[in-house]
């Protein structure tokens, strides 16, 4: 057995223990050992009793799984949920999101809306998270303050944008919070371009270019919808996936969002690439946007994260409820009820997020030297009985109301259901007011 130290931070004794790595392994009856915010032992509960820590839990109804990696969203949409609701993608946005957003939002609407969507996402086990949307500098500052971990993929887009006039000023915005958080072990830095349908080739070329020189991953809604590629064809000649490989941004960094259309030349870019695809399976379903096909590109070993979009298209953060739909709709979808099992499903919404944002060496498994990022789900309640395989019952019979307690680098954040830091009660108010305020149409105040 590995040394330990003399003193451990945390102890945690649960029923079971799915690490995810290796993929299907289901520890029963073990404890997992936190030192200095890294996992640095998992052993049989038996070995526990003489080690002595500063806080020993134990959870005998839990199955303890990393922490969940959301890897899409627009976390201060949370202001915006339910404000235009069956719809379709167009339409929601060219005469009700855009126009919204161009009134209210200013660097307070997504302060406030960030920390309502961090509050709703560690409640719901979610410990990492992708954002982008604008003023990304603000939603840093809430993620740190919070304590949990972003990656930050600012907004590129060739009009203005709140918080930035043009394209230019939204790169040189993005790249000076890169250099203010790069010290930051909660936050990383992205290009966020927004979609092909938005952003010039020559944005596209110095996304690429400055993504190269400083390493950094470019995150972006990629073949949507069928009318985007439809009118790609009609208007270039080409579908935006082969236009995005002659401007060089096929990588292992691109992390392509939604990705509902593809034919046999796509799922071969996609793979030939190693691009990242990242399934918003509740977001596209009631926008009708399409359905991602995961079990075919999980088969052409194309990694595959799970992101819930922002909350005014889906309209929820819960995790895994976005897991439990991604499942079913794969086997739909595939005409297969094997495709995208338990294990799978649970792989996409941990290691499979952690590695498309580029953080698979710090989280995503419970792996001994990793970030102590974790997720206790309770399975005692009366609709998760009787249980004869845990991970199918996380995925089948579970949402955020079992979601225990959570730990960001060995930090509490949730325990027994109740928040340790954020206090909800001034945000959940001063969201009401606001929306009190958007639907009377009152002018926002600066």
């Amino acid at each position: 057995m590995t040394t330990l130290p003399d003193e451990l931070d945390l102890l945690l004794v649960p029923r079971w223990i799915v690490p995810v790595v290796p993929r299907g392994l289901v520890l029963e009856h073990h404890a997992l050992a936190v030192h200095q915010g890294r996992i640095v032992a998992l052993l049989p509960a038996e070995q526990t009793a003489d080690l002595k820590v500063r806080e020993r839990r134990e959870l005998p109804d839990h199955l303890l799984i990393p922490g969940l990696v959301n890897a899409h969203g627009h976390a201060a949409m949370s202001l915006f949920r339910g404000l235009a609701d069956d719809l379709p993608l167009m339409t929601w946005l060219t005469d009700h999101i855009w126009p919204a957003e161009g009134r209210w939002v200013n660097a307070d609407f997504v302060r406030l809306g960030t920390e309502l969507a961090i509050a709703e996402m560690l409640r719901g086990g979610t410990t990492c998270f992708s954002d982008m949307y604008f003023y990304p500098e603000v939603a840093a500052t809430a993620a740190t303050e919070a304590g949990i971990r972003a990656q930050l993929a600012f907004p590129v887009i060739d009009n203005p944008i709140p918080g930035a006039k043009d394209s230019a000023e939204a790169i040189a915005k993005g790249l000076k919070l890169h250099d203010e958080t790069r010290h930051n072990p909660l936050i990383s830095v992205a290009f966020g371009p927004h979609a092909p349908y938005t952003v010039s080739d020559e944005t596209l070329t110095r996304v690429r270019t400055l993504a190269d020189e400083l390493d950094l991953p470019i995150h972006m809604h990629i073949h949507e919808t069928a009318f985007e590629v439809e009118e790609a064809e009609r208007l270039t000649g080409q579908r935006p996936l082969q236009r995005l490989q002659q401007l060089g941004l096929l990588s292992p960094r691109l992390q392509a969002v939604h990705v509902t259309q593809i034919n046999d030349d796509d799922l071969k870019l996609l793979s030939e690439y190693g691009v990242q695809v990242i399934h918003c399976p509740e977001s596209n379903m009631k926008l009708a946007s399409g359905a991602t096909p995961v079990q075919q590109l999980l088969n052409q070993q194309v990694n595959v994260a799970l992101g819930t979009d922002g909350a005014a298209s889906n309209n929820d953060l819960d995790m895994l409820g976005e897991m439990r739909t991604a499942a079913l709709l794969a086997k739909l979808t595939a005409g297969e009820p094997t495709a995208l099992d338990a294990h799978a499903a649970l792989h996409m919404a941990t290691l499979g997020g952690a590695q498309a944002l580029g953080l698979s060496d710090e989280i995503g498994s419970l792996e001994v030297g990793k970030a102590a990022d974790l997720t206790a789900i309770d399975l005692s309640g009366l609709a998760q009985q009787p249980i004869y395989h845990p991970v199918s019952q996380l995925l089948y019979a579970c949402n955020a109301a079992q979601v225990s307690d959570v730990w960001v680098a060995g930090k509490p954040k949730l325990r027994a259901g109740k928040l340790c830091s954020l206090d909800t009660g001034p945000m959940l108010q001063q969201a009401t007011e606001l929306a009190t305020r958007i639907r009377k149409g009152d002018t926002h105040e600066s």
